[in-house]
């Protein structure tokens, strides 16, 4: 709580009579965190050791209603004020976006402040720079709601597993993909119409990119495999592909070899190597990921100690986040109260390196869309095995007699990712194929 110097060199105690906390953004989220520190003020001053007071919420517009009540003077559209504030100690970032929300976070841990934070986005980015700029203040920086809000993540890599070695995560981190995939299976429903069901329901943005392109799920790998890998990996380490492509008929061809159609976010850790990627993946129907339905998440996490844990629980919500946000205030709070910064230090391991994505080793599902006649197997049979691709199974589906076309699917044994990209372009100027209608990856 900090000391002074009082007359004649005596060392006088300061008492903090409470710990002032800064809110930058007041949406869903930001909405659920004032509320919570209103409706719950008592509980959380006995679990901090001191009163949180909310001292100034940032807004766009300070004139519009709002579900939630603030005394005007605690409403501002000017950052300055809070990030400034001299009884603001604790600044909560839920504006989202990489600017101006890393500037500002920036800004809070030059002038003393603690940061709790639930962007995904800038800690994947610029997570390291953070910390680094944190220690030199003696500040500290919390982001438990950047992945799998509700659920606890991030201190359970920084603090439980710290012991073990982790050889792989298998992740689904983000709700709006695992609603639309999980409607798909259950209904037959094609993507497009899947996605205005989700956006109606407030499950996907106006713009889903983000979540149907995998680059939501992409930043939230970064920063669960940074804390399993000790190391520092960027977005544009992930190999990515969304989920736009997958039709219906995907589903009902996965369930007669035995397989869900999930997207996940896979790291894994061979020597001093690690592979991250996010895309599709043919699971088996039996794994546990591949019953994670609807806007859940889970996080399934290989160790050597504690071996195979699974993680679950609603990933969105404001309630959820909520949660996570006020572990981390209340874990900053404590140390406030103590007089202590327990900060973890950064020690990178800056031997591990990306693996190559074409050196990727795996089955592979393929739909192809070809003329119904002799011969057409064979050909596709060929440009296969000239790359060392071997057919697992393969199944003619759906003839259209007046097309004179039909579907063939194919399961291959394990094959290199860069052989299969030399298959999957050969085949595509195949007179004999009229499309390669889809390719999935299957993870075993």
């Amino acid at each position: 709580m900090g000391s002074k110097q009082g007359s004649g060199g005596k060392v006088t105690q300061q008492v903090k009579k409470a710990i002032g906390i800064g809110l930058l953004g007041l949406g869903t989220v930001g909405t659920g965190v004032a509320e919570v520190l209103a409706t719950k003020a008592d509980g959380l001053a006995e679990q901090a050791g001191l009163p949180l007071v909310l001292r100034k919420v940032l807004v766009r517009d300070v004139n519009k209603r709002r579900s939630i009540k603030l005394a005007p003077s605690l409403v501002t559209d000017r950052p300055d004020e809070i990030l400034a504030h001299p009884e603001v100690d604790i600044v909560i970032e839920l504006v989202g976006g990489e600017y101006p929300a890393t500037e500002y976070i920036k800004q809070a841990l030059a002038s003393g402040k603690h940061i709790v934070t639930a962007n995904k986005e800038v800690m994947a980015k610029h997570g390291y720079e953070l910390f680094s700029l944190a220690k030199r203040h003696n500040t500290d920086i919390r982001y438990e709601a950047s992945v799998g809000s509700g659920i606890p993540l991030i201190s359970a890599f920084q603090q439980d597993l710290a012991a073990n070695s982790i050889s792989a995560i298998h992740a689904i981190v983000n709700g709006t993909t695992n609603y639309i995939l999980t409607q798909m299976a259950q209904e037959g429903l094609d993507f497009a119409s899947t996605l205005k069901q989700a956006q109606k329901l407030g499950y996907a943005e106006a713009d889903p990119a983000n979540d149907i392109e995998g680059i939501d799920a992409a930043y939230k790998l970064v920063i669960l495999s940074n804390l399993a890998f000790r190391t520092k990996f960027t977005p544009q380490d992930v190999y990515r592909e969304g989920i736009s492509n997958i039709a219906a008929r995907d589903f009902s061809y996965a369930r007669e070899f035995g397989y869900a159609i999930k997207l996940l976010a896979i790291a894994k850790r061979d020597r001093d190597t690690v592979e991250m990627r996010v895309h599709p993946v043919f699971i088996p129907q039996d794994f546990q990921l591949a019953k994670v339905d609807g806007v859940y998440n889970a996080v399934e996490v290989e160790t050597d100690l504690a071996g195979k844990l699974v993680f679950y629980g609603e990933g969105a919500g404001a309630l959820r986040a909520s949660s996570a946000v006020l572990a981390d205030v209340l874990a900053i709070a404590r140390n406030i109260y103590r007089g202590v910064n327990n900060v973890p230090e950064l020690r990178l391991n800056e031997t591990v390196s990306v693996k190559p994505m074409s050196d990727l080793k795996t089955r592979y599902y393929l739909r192809l869309n070809a003329p119904d006649r002799p011969g057409v197997l064979a050909q596709i049979s060929k440009v296969l095995g000239d790359n060392s691709i071997s057919i697992s199974s393969v199944i003619q589906k759906e003839i259209n007699l007046p097309a004179q076309t039909a579907i063939i699917v194919i399961m291959t044994y394990p094959a290199r990712e860069k052989a299969m990209q030399k298959a999957l372009s050969q085949l595509k100027q195949l007179p004999e194929v009229n499309e390669v209608s889809n390719f999935i990856r299957v993870e075993e």
